[in-house]
């Protein structure tokens, strides 16, 4: 039992040992490691924060202004973690050889990723558009929600979230409409009626409805002469997260303006001819 008990005790005196060891040799590195940390934190979350605000009151889309508070950020902390490996004498060449290899050997495995990024520092570089405007790509179109280094993400009229990996953006055909989109319509009128009536009465409807823009102003026209009517076309623009719900309530306008103005709206007509039999 004696035996025991010196045991344990010997085996406290050796943790005491060499913990007392190590904070004599380690421990002013510890508290420099932690300082360096803390002080690289705060520094770098208060830096960031300023290039944010800089870069806002100079008006610079705010894309841009996030990614680079971002960027300052993440130097900052690079920077304190450097240096604080430093002080337990932990060189860093060796870990950016071995990141260095690991990127050469995955190059090929990750072209897609490092294609997107490219494509996505790009972007944010030249902005051939920017959040809340309006863009047709890679067939798909919506409003831009966000911008990031990986993928842009869009947002079409029925609330569906839209992720467009970059590298199909950049060196492609890109539309770029701002907040609108624009809607082509066309309506038959009878071979009797006026044109030019009709066309006053079309371009009353969509003056009514207050989210259709006069400017630029709608577009109303002869489109083609039918078998059975005239077909008036008519072009306007509307915001483009209200493309569908608006398109509707200028089909019903146009219908109620060609009425009141009693302009008919012909159906298609065939004639049938009943031959009988020969005598």
């Amino acid at each position: 039992m004696g035996h025991q008990i010196e045991e344990g005790v010997q085996f406290v005196q050796t943790v005491f040992d060499t913990s007392a060891t190590f904070l004599v040799n380690y421990g002013f590195e510890v508290i420099g490691a932690i300082v360096v940390l803390f002080v690289g934190a705060k520094l770098s979350k208060w830096l960031s924060g300023a290039t944010l605000k800089f870069m806002t009151r100079r008006d610079i889309d705010p894309t841009v202004s996030s990614f680079a508070a971002g960027t300052v950020r993440g130097a900052v902390l690079s920077f304190a973690i450097i240096v604080a490996l430093g002080k337990f004498g932990i060189t860093i060449a060796p870990i950016i050889a071995a990141i260095g290899a690991l990127a050469f050997g995955s190059t090929m495995a990750m072209q897609g990723v490092l294609s997107n990024f490219g494509g996505g520092l790009s972007l944010l570089l030249f902005r051939p558009f920017r959040n809340g405007d309006t863009i047709q790509v890679a067939d798909v179109s919506g409003v831009v929600e966000s911008v990031k280094l990986g993928a842009t993400t869009l947002i079409d009229e029925d609330g569906v979230r839209i992720t467009v990996p970059n590298r199909h953006i950049v060196g492609e055909v890109l539309r770029n409409s701002l907040g609108h989109r624009i809607v082509e319509s066309k309506v038959g009128i009878g071979y009797q009626d006026d044109p030019e009536q009709a066309i006053a009465a079309i371009r009353g409807a969509l003056s009514r409805i207050p989210d259709v823009q006069q400017t630029p102003a709608p577009t109303i026209g002869i489109q083609e002469f039918g078998d059975s009517a005239i077909v008036m076309g008519y072009r306007y623009w509307v915001p483009s997260k209200q493309v569908i719900q608006l398109s509707y309530a200028v089909n019903l306008a146009v219908f109620k303006a060609l009425k009141e103005a009693r302009i008919s709206i012909p159906f298609p007509q065939r004639e049938v001819r009943m031959l009988g039999p020969s005598a």
